[in-house]
């Protein structure tokens, strides 16, 4: 089964969100900070903004746990991997371990995604030689 999620719409200011996350950067998004960012663009209380994005959060686990798959056009799909059994080794004592089957969350970035996150960067072998 897949499930959607509603596409919302609110324009964001041109160049006025762009928090420090990625390699190197000295202060990820924490979900406060998602809060934040909800309340002050929609324009909500801080409350408000907590429980639209901990509704969110509580839906795509949910979703998970029952083994849907959750696409966001325009953002990407989550859905679970399952890991096969196998046997480990305790890295302090060398000693073996049996790792047991489970299921792991997956992201796959759409390709809107992909080029929002890599716009503006020039591949340095596409670029035209220098004169």
């Amino acid at each position: 089964m897949k499930v959607a999620l509603a596409r919302a719409e609110v324009s964001l200011p041109s160049g006025d969100f762009s928090p420090p996350c990625g390699p190197g950067a000295k202060n990820p998004m924490t979900k406060a900070d998602l809060i934040d960012e909800v309340s002050r663009l929609a324009e909500l209380t801080r409350k408000d903004s907590e429980v639209i994005v901990e509704t969110i959060f509580d839906s795509v686990v949910r979703s998970l746990r029952a083994g849907d798959k959750i696409e966001i056009r325009g953002f990407g799909s989550f859905r679970t991997r399952q890991r096969k059994p196998r046997t480990g080794r305790n890295p302090k004592t060398g000693e073996k371990v049996e790792v047991p089957a489970k299921k792991i969350p997956f992201f796959k970035p759409s390709k809107e995604l992909k080029d929002l996150v890599n716009e503006g960067i020039v591949d340095a072998a596409a670029a035209p030689p220098v004169a």
